[in-house]
């Protein structure tokens, strides 16, 4: 697990100026750096560099840049390629000089060329430079676990794992893109390809971008919708053949994940996801797995006591601390330190603790991510399924609602809030995105800017009828990188813990797509088989309950001990200074909320989210924009 960056570029960028923007995310390679720079046709310099978290080889072996024997390819990379030592059998006639997996992806490209990332089973961001044909390739894992941002700037590329490096590249301007402020508010992140500057760019899960003399090219060597009508054609429908084979593919996967030449854990939080990560993992180690979990003082938000059960049950070595709002609060103002973009989904706090907790006793730790997104887990879910049940009444409902002689009434406005919002879901390009339209005509005009939208517009393009794949395959595609493994990458990263998602594992992710539907969710029961497998280990009586999350009390802070914070970043001379946001409407709709606890007396709706995204949005500006300008 490292941090990389570098440049392809006419731009002369000295070796100490790219040491400084690589030093930048230190918190992600404390081990070890190394930073070089070479000559390329056309005037051009490459420069590659990378910060080190030794797992793997931790002998200087494993220092990166890294080169092949004849010195024609150099790599930078940062993640694990999980099944290297299958790898390195298949490449037996390279000779290899360390243990590591960064040597295999050399030894793969000379044999395979490009194509080679499709035999990487792992979580990866990697950089080749090929001085033979001058080529450079970034390349991005298939779900997006580990970040790449790149900048095009004229004839130049820059990358990195975080904006930091790029930010830091002398003459970086740091224009924000206005047109993404609504989504980002609605949504709390910034999904790929887009990135909150001008120019800047994330590559998007499972791409390649190949980069010579100022020309770029991206394509996808795997894609969510393509391989799950691939995997389509070849359904699992036999309830025991799928339970039966899906659980080989998790014991391979955390097995192969528990590879690793320093101490490793797992979070366990008592959820199915974690916990049966954590059961499998305790049958693949020969000693009791290290187990951590964050308990809150506030029983609305306290899942630690079945944390706690299920570890007796298992046997592991548990971890557990009990915080209060205090020890959220202080992490607040680090938020833009580490998500160096606007990001607002509040769960980063805790986890965020759980890694600290983590980290005092390991260096990688295993989690759940991927479950609900591929096994049928949110409670949306259920209600995009009722959604498409009720979509034509709906439909009905509007159209009358929107004759002449009824729509000056606004009668529409007047209705239930759920029917309201079934009645309002028109958008056919967005069936399964249906909210409040308040909710998003508020994200949208709280904003400048022209061509403002909150919905994903990839949503028409899956070609599914069942609205709960077709939302499934959504999130894979924007949540799921772009919230989920963001928020753990960097919470995780923030305290130099690798994390890594058995779950996420590219085996187990296309024969997800293979089983039938009625696996997954079946009779109102979601995730279905995932769970099924989870009772093999825990008993089910210790697993069934009500989730909660990591949730944190947003409205009690946002009134109480960030009132004033919010309300000076609200100020609408501080807002027309900044020119981004329609200052007297942003600073009447804080007002409201301030004094009636939600949107305004008439909205009937909460709208802490929203502000929480606003006033995180103005932390990050603060913390970096404002050196910029």
């Amino acid at each position: 697990m490292c941090g990389i960056s570098g440049f392809y570029s006419r731009q002369r960028i000295t070796k100490d100026t790219l040491t400084l923007m690589n030093d930048t995310m230190i918190h992600r390679g404390p081990d070890d750096s190394g930073v070089e720079i070479y000559e390329a046709p056309g005037g051009y310099t490459v420069g590659l560099a990378q910060r080190r978290l030794s797992i793997l080889d931790l002998s200087p072996l494993g220092h990166q840049p890294m080169h092949s024997a004849d010195g024609c390819i150099s790599v930078v990379y940062n993640g694990e390629i999980y099944n290297y030592r299958e790898l390195k059998e298949e490449l037996s006639d390279y000779s290899f000089c360390s243990n590591c997996d960064t040597e295999v992806i050399l030894a793969a490209y000379l044999k395979w060329g490009i194509s080679c990332v499709e035999k990487f089973n792992g979580m990866f961001a990697i950089c080749i430079y090929d001085r033979r044909s001058a080529d450079l390739y970034l390349i991005r894992d298939r779900i997006g676990k580990k970040p790449l941002y790149y900048e095009l700037e004229g004839e130049n590329l820059i990358f990195a794992s975080e904006l930091k490096p790029i930010m830091a590249r002398p003459g970086f301007s740091g224009k924000i893109r206005l047109e993404l402020l609504p989504r980002y508010l609605f949504q709390q992140y910034i999904n790929a390809p887009d990135s909150i500057f001008e120019h800047v760019y994330k590559l998007e899960p499972g791409s390649i971008l190949k980069f010579k003399e100022g020309k770029s090219t991206v394509w996808k060597y795997w894609d969510v919708k393509t391989v799950y009508h691939k995997m389509q054609e070849s359904p699992v429908t036999d309830y025991e053949q799928g339970k039966e084979e899906l659980k080989a593919l998790l014991n391979k996967a955390v097995a192969s994940r528990m590879i690793a030449d320093v101490p490793l854990g797992t979070f366990l939080s008592g959820g199915y996801d974690s916990s049966l990560t954590t059961a499998i993992a305790q049958k693949h180690s020969p000693e009791p797995v290290k187990t951590f979990s964050i308990g809150f003082n506030d029983e609305r938000y306290n899942e630690a006591k079945y944390a706690r059960e299920i570890a007796e049950y298992l046997g592991t070595d548990h971890t557990e601390l009990y915080i209060g709002e205090k020890e959220m609060l202080d992490l607040v103002e680090s938020i833009p330190e580490f998500y160096d973009e606007p990001f607002a989904d509040s769960s980063q706090i805790p986890t965020m603790l759980v890694s600290k907790l983590a980290k005092s006793r390991v260096t990688v730790a295993l989690s759940g991510d991927g479950g609900d997104e591929f096994f049928c887990g949110y409670n949306l879910y259920e209600n995009v399924r009722k959604a498409q049940k009720l979509d034509t009444l709906g439909g009905m409902i509007h159209g009358i609602c929107n004759l002449p002689v009824l729509r000056q009434s606004k009668v529409e406005e007047r209705l239930p809030f759920k029917v309201r919002v079934i009645a309002g879901n028109r958008v056919k390009e967005a069936k399964t995105q249906f909210t409040s339209n308040n909710y998003m005509n508020l994200a949208e005009k709280m904003t400048l800017g022209e061509g403002k939208t909150c919905y994903y517009a990839s949503e028409s393009s899956y070609q599914v009828e069942n609205w709960q794949i077709r939302r499934m395959l959504l999130d894979m595609d924007t949540y799921l990188p772009g919230d989920i493994l963001c928020k753990v990458d960097r919470a995780s990263m923030k305290y130099s813990l690798e994390a890594r998602c058995p779950i996420l594992d590219k085996d187990v992710m296309e024969y997800s797509f293979r089983l039938s539907h009625d696996l997954k969710y079946r009779n109102g029961i979601k995730k279905y088989i995932l769970k099924e497998i989870a009772f093999d280990y825990i008993p089910k009586q210790m697993l069934e309950r009500p989730k909660k999350g990591f949730s944190v009390p947003l409205d009690d802070w946002l009134h109480g001990p960030l009132k004033e914070q919010l309300l000076a970043v609200s100020d609408s001379a501080y807002l027309r200074r900044q020119g981004l946001f329609q200052p007297d409407f942003v600073k009447k709709l804080i007002e409201n909320y301030l004094q009636t606890g939600d949107g305004g007396p008439s909205t009937g709706a909460n709208y802490s989210r929203l502000i929480w995204s606003f006033f995180v949005f103005q932390q990050w500006y603060y913390g970096y924009c404002s050196n910029l300008s």
